[in-house]
């Protein structure tokens, strides 16, 4: 049974920088891809990157800007968020994979409990 857990959120200035994490049990993260979500009050759950054995798949919004990676002896995946914008305001979610295209929500099967973050202007 996997469970994610979401940490590292938070209020950050225009500009600074944040990094969330998704610690991973009751599965090894080499086994499965994990992605990261955002959403923001009456709008849908977005994409924001995934990262799979050997790929990394990025949003155009953050691309550039974020980077996904992770640390398999801690069974925790990471997303740097460089120069975020006040746009970047949402809570965080992580996601473990099971089928289809990475992009969509609908291929996650297990969620994480989000983590709030305000970017300020």
């Amino acid at each position: 049974q996997v469970q994610l857990v979401e940490s590292g959120g938070g209020l950050v200035q225009f500009g600074a920088s944040l990094r969330l994490s998704c610690a991973a049990s009751g599965r090894t993260i080499r086994s499965y891809a994990v992605g990261w979500f955002r959403q923001t009050p009456g709008k849908e759950r977005e994409f924001v990157a995934g990262i799979s054995w050997s790929n990394t798949y990025y949003a155009d919004s953050v691309k550039g800007r974020f980077t996904i990676s992770k640390d398999n002896a801690k069974n925790t995946v990471y997303l740097q968020m460089n120069s975020p914008t006040p746009e970047d305001t949402a809570v965080y979610y992580c996601a473990a994979h099971r089928s289809g295209d990475y992009y969509y929500s609908s291929s996650y099967y297990k969620w994480g409990q989000g983590t709030q973050v305000t970017v300020s202007s």
